[in-house]
């Protein structure tokens, strides 16, 4: 029986203050996201995007003032989450900011749990009391492990959704001070990009994937940031030395061997940003590595 992909859209722009990522789900499905997922054997089911509030008609608000309306979307993702785990689907969420996270994880976790690897510059482990920016999207990691604003703590079912030894970061290189020490303290797992560099990829995901080795389940967060700029320029916080095209694509395809993928996001493109839609194109070549596609 095919497996059926379920593709939903979750176009915040809520999380941070860079306008335009909440065309991201738009510009990863006009780079053919659909044919390229069927041509690998996939039902493919598209729900569309979810509701999220217009920015602007959410008048003078900025950052945490838009706790409510992330609150409002993370509820939604959850839901759809769920709904897909239950029915035997696998959830692929495109973003919008990295925000969604809180929900999408949050909703994959509801039943059994889950192993997640979260692929990023940065490490979203900020908290409330901790964040520069008070930007929510700098926030997901910690609000899992139930450090946050209890709105979003609390989002589908009371409490924590994660503990530590349930995550691995790999691609990270840029992180707030106060954050550093958090997640130290914290049993995530992290993998900076000088890990990468003095032991290569495929070591690092090997070991990654043996730290969550007694999980049957793996959610996948991609951020497109932690491609280096130069390869994924459209998105709206680029840090530089970041991963490589074939680094990524083989972190991709060393999870789709496990076969334990559950689930995934795509966070964090910018069209605005972009040149020629090439961020875009570059998520749907790793959504394909993730799901399967080899290289003979």
């Amino acid at each position: 029986m095919k497996k059926t992909i379920r593709i939903i859209g979750v176009p915040i722009d809520l999380g941070q203050n860079q306008r335009g990522v909440d065309m991201g789900p738009s510009a990863i499905r006009y780079a053919g996201l659909s044919t390229r997922l069927k041509s690998l054997s996939y039902q493919l089911y598209d729900e569309g995007n979810l509701y999220v509030p217009v920015r602007d008609s959410l008048a003078d608000k900025h950052g945490s003032d838009f706790l409510g309306a992330v609150q409002q979307v993370c509820q939604a993702a959850y839901n759809a989450a769920a709904d897909a785990v239950a029915a035997g689907e696998i959830p692929l969420f495109l973003g919008g900011d990295h925000s969604l996270s809180i929900g999408t994880i949050g909703g994959v976790s509801s039943h059994d749990p889950v192993g997640v690897v979260w692929v990023d510059a940065h490490g979203d482990a900020n908290s409330p009391a901790t964040s520069p920016s008070g930007n929510i999207h700098g926030m997901p990691v910690a609000t899992l492990l139930g450090d946050g604003y209890p709105e979003l703590v609390d989002i589908g079912r009371p409490g924590a959704k994660l503990s530590g030894k349930d995550v691995v970061m790999i691609g990270i290189r840029d992180l707030d001070g106060e954050e550093r020490d958090w997640l130290k303290k914290s049993g995530v797992k992290v993998y900076t990009m000088r890990d990468l560099d003095e032991r290569g990829m495929g070591s690092v995901t090997r070991e990654a994937l043996e730290f969550l080795s007694d999980h049957n389940r793996i959610h996948v967060s991609i951020d497109m940031d932690a491609l280096d700029p130069n390869t994924a320029p459209g998105v709206g916080t680029p840090a530089p030395g970041g991963l490589s095209c074939r680094e990524a694509q083989l972190l991709m395809e060393i999870i789709a061997d496990t076969k334990k993928l559950v689930s995934a996001d795509i966070v964090e493109i910018n069209p605005i940003l972009d040149h020629e839609n090439r961020t875009a194109k570059m998520a749907v070549e790793l959504v394909t590595s993730l799901f399967g596609k080899s290289i003979f």
